[in-house]
């Protein structure tokens, strides 16, 4: 079985991706030349410190088996392996796309087994 990793990105790019069939990337990723993806232990992480009390964000469950070569583990943040995309989100990779609201605490709530 593949691993899961994730994609934080707005409802509203989401929505332009499945138009076009495929997501090209967000702002950041596009101009660092890759799709910036973190696995279940970092997505907690991730959006606290790159989407921090921002509303209106999907979490986007991706098989990372389906991404081929274009997929790279690099170095980041704190030394951490980080999945990088080099090239689109194709859809036939894409597990599911949920909501990830923010809870009362301005914290974002995941769904029940992310980050766990």
């Amino acid at each position: 079985m593949s691993a899961i990793i994730y994609k934080i990105c707005s409802a509203d790019a989401w929505a332009r991706a499945i138009e076009a069939g495929a997501f090209a990337g967000a702002p950041a990723d596009l101009q660092d030349g890759y799709i910036h993806l973190s696995s279940a232990r970092q997505v907690v992480a991730t959006a606290a410190k790159h989407f921090a009390r921002q509303d209106n964000l999907l979490l986007i469950a991706v098989d990372a088996g389906r991404l081929g070569e274009d997929l790279k583990w690099e170095r980041s943040r704190g030394g951490a392996l980080f999945p990088h995309l080099y090239g689109s989100l194709e859809m036939n990779a894409v597990l599911s796309a949920e909501p990830l609201p923010l809870g009362r605490d301005g914290a974002h709530v995941f769904p029940r087994g992310v980050a766990s």
